[in-house]
């Protein structure tokens, strides 16, 4: 019996969640759909969203220009760098990358590559 593609993608971050969990430091998720890439920083516990940016934010869109497009390694870049900031802002400078089953390829590991960059330890 196959499974569908987003039960294989939910089996696979679940696996890595339970992963996490057992090391007690924040994560970083992320999600990713056709037209937009999400990021929260969610505390060690799970209980509390400490940071969050998206693409879908309005002053992100208009940072984007006029297409406000959201679904390129450009704009997953530019959410790695604000979702750093904040997280550092929260007092936050390591986490755990939780990509939520995507493959650490294209957008995701645009976004991951930028949050390095701007001083997050993963």
């Amino acid at each position: 019996m196959s499974l569908i593609k987003k039960e294989q993608r939910l089996r696979r971050a679940r696996q890595t969640r339970v992963r996490i969990a057992t090391q007690g430091v924040a994560r970083l998720s992320v999600h990713r759909t056709n037209l937009h890439i999400y990021a929260q920083v969610i505390s060690g516990d799970g209980a509390q969203i400490l940071a969050s940016a998206s693409t879908a934010e309005k002053d992100v869109r208009d940072q984007l220009g006029v297409a406000g497009k959201g679904g390129n390694a450009a704009a997953a870049t530019l959410i790695g760098k604000r979702i750093a900031e904040k997280a550092k802002a929260a007092g936050i400078d390591k986490v755990a990358f939780d990509r939520a089953g995507f493959a650490y390829h294209g957008r995701v590991k645009a976004l991951a590559e930028a949050a390095r960059e701007a001083g997050l330890q993963f």
